[in-house]
């Protein structure tokens, strides 16, 4: 599914929660997929099963997951207001990136120029 890097700066459980988030976003675990159990994650990962557990917790409250006793976690609904929520964030994460490029003496016309090459990313398609 994915790797943790073990020696990032990154506390293991937000590397896990950010990648996970990713999937759900760009839609690779879809709508009501089940997780992987706590424990079969933590085996595959070699991580302990606490920082899964914390993950989860994390995801759950931010409204990507929801659990269900004794069946496990599964991806939320997409709400537009976590969509909204994450939109908003990314931007300002973009404009302190950017702004720090500029600051590091990047012409404006460059910055504009990566993103311009960037691909845009494929979304999965309905007709599964």
């Amino acid at each position: 599914m994915f790797t943790i890097d073990t020696r990032s700066r990154v506390p293991i459980y937000e590397q896990l929660t950010e990648k996970l988030k990713e999937l759900i976003i760009r839609e690779v675990m879809k709508e009501d997929e089940q997780l992987p159990s706590v424990r079969s994650l933590a085996q595959d990962l070699t991580i302990n099963p606490n920082t899964i557990q914390k993950a989860y917790r994390e995801l759950e409250r931010e409204g990507y997951i929801y659990s269900i006793p004794g069946k496990g976690s599964f991806v939320s609904p997409v709400k537009n207001e976590i969509n909204r929520e994450r939109m908003e964030m990314l931007k300002k994460e973009l404009e302190r990136i950017v702004g720090e490029i500029l600051f590091l003496g990047v012409p404006k016309d460059e910055v504009i120029r990566i993103i311009n090459t960037m691909k845009e990313p494929e979304r999965g398609s309905d007709d599964d």
